[in-house]
This record gives structure tokens, C-alpha cells and sequence, in this order.
């Protein structure tokens, strides 16, 4: 099996590749010191299980695993981490994977052969109930075998896309394997949905005016060239909108 060390610590990193070492049944291909890197060498090393830690600087565990299911074959998961009593009752609960630090050779040799891939609403269960941060920071597309990540604040627009939503963000527009109905329950706080098809970023309306034919259209500050006929408000939605726009 192949496994990839993500820890922000260097001896964290070097007893893991260690007790690997040891084992004949596993070898490590990588090691990452950052949610960033590891996301680039999962793509690349294709690797069958991650040993994550959780707390790390930026991107931290519990994000970087919720992006790795965004890979055309994603890793089983094992969290690192020094949590407490309560954030290992909600991993026992929801059969996540764990080694407590300092990491004991007997227990990770268990947790790799638990190992197993997270589902995204696992990934959020484990966050909220063991009080850690639920809402990500990004969203993750794939391109050309990699993977990219597009920050929330630069997104302007989710939209329905066939069987996937396309991002209209600063950059341009990528699309993402995920449901419109899941980014509205994680992000309704900045985003506001417009009709069935469609969440805009609350901070890039710049106002509601109607079109000639007496519809409600969401004006977008930074020109965006996303097509009007995607910013069209339902009669459904229209007062949440303006509600919102208040706020």
C-alpha cells in the first residue's frame, strides 16, 4: 500500500516514515508539509491511503481531506492529531480513522488497516462534532489531472452545470463535482441562491433592476461577463434576495 505523510512538523513526519519503514506492507512515496502540497502530491503519487495530520498552518487537515475526494481515485484517510477526549469520541462515532499523538507503532499499524475513504458529509460530521471548523476555505476543481483551488472569496457565482456547477470566479470558470444543493447548505452565509439553478455572492451584487420584460435581474459589481439570462431573479427567490441585500 502507498501511503503519503502530510504533517506540518518534521519529526512528526519522520517517526511516521519510520514505523513505515519498518512494515512490509507499506511504503511511503511523499511527504507534504502543507494541505497545499499534499493536495499536489495526492495528484501526482496517486497514493492508496494519507496519514493527515489535522491542525496545520493554512489549509488544514480536516479542508485538505474534503478536497482530496475531488481525485479520480482518492486516498483512504488517517487523521494525526493531538485532539482531545471529545474530537476522538466523534471519530470512534462516525469510524474515521485516527492515531493519536505521539504516534505508537501498534495503533497506526490498526488505523492503516482501517483506513478507508471519507465521504464529504462524514468529512463535515467530524468537523462539527468535535467543534472544529465546518466551512471550507476553498473549493477544488480538476484539470488535466490536477487539482486547483479556487478561494471563496473570489468566487462570484455557483451555477448548475449539467451534472456539475461551474465557478464563475476572478480568474475565469472551472467546474466542480458537487451538488448546488450542499454548496448552499455550506456556504448560505455568503452566498444567496437567486433561482433553482444558481447561488451569487451577497458581497458582488452591486443591485436588483428590472429588464424590460418586468423580470428582476442581479447586477453584478465587477462586470462580470457571466450571461444575464443566468442572473434572472425567480419570483420564488426575490425576496430573500432583496432581504439579503439589505443585511
Amino acid at each position: 500500500m502507498r501511503v503519503l505523510v502530510v504533517d506540518d512538523e518534521q519529526p512528526a513526519r519522520a517517526r511516521l516514515k519510520q514505523i513505515l519503514g519498518d512494515e512490509a506492507d507499506y511504503s511511503c512515496v511523499g511527504e507534504a508539509a502543507n494541505g497545499n502540497d499534499a493536495l499536489k502530491l495526492a495528484a501526482q503519487l496517486n497514493p492508496d491511503i494519507v496519514l493527515l495530520d489535522i491542525r496545520m498552518p493554512g489549509l488544514d487537515g480536516i479542508e485538505t481531506a474534503h478536497h482530496m475526494n475531488s481525485l479520480e481515485n482518492p486516498p483512504a484517510i488517517v487523521f494525526t492529531t493531538a485532539y482531545d477526549e471529545y474530537a476522538i469520541d466523534a471519530f470512534d462515532a462516525l469510524a474515521v480513522g485516527y492515531v493519536l499523538k505521539p504516534v505508537r507503532r501498534a495503533r497506526l499499524n490498526t488505523a492503516l488497516q482501517q483506513a478507508s475513504r471519507l465521504a464529504p458529509s462524514t468529512i463535515r460530521s467530524v468537523a462539527t462534532d468535535s467543534n472544529m471548523v465546518t466551512a471550507r476555505q476553498h473549493v477544488c476543481a480538476r484539470a488535466h489531472g490536477e487539482l486547483r483551488l479556487i478561494p471563496i472569496a473570489d468566487i462570484h457565482l455557483f451555477r448548475a452545470d449539467q451534472k456539475y456547477v461551474a465557478v464563475d470566479h476572478k480568474n475565469g470558470q472551472d467546474l466542480i463535482d458537487e451538488s448546488l444543493k450542499a454548496l448552499a447548505e455550506e456556504f448560505g452565509h455568503d452566498f444567496v441562491r437567486i433561482h433553482r439553478g444558481a447561488l451569487v455572492a451577497v458581497r458582488c451584487i452591486d443591485r436588483v433592476e428590472k429588464t424590460e420584460d418586468g423580470k428582476s435581474l442581479v447586477v453584478l459589481r465587477d462586470n462580470s461577463q457571466v450571461d444575464d439570462k443566468e442572473l434572472i431573479i425567480s419570483r420564488r427567490h426575490l425576496a430573500e434576495v432583496r432581504q439579503r441585500l439589505k443585511g
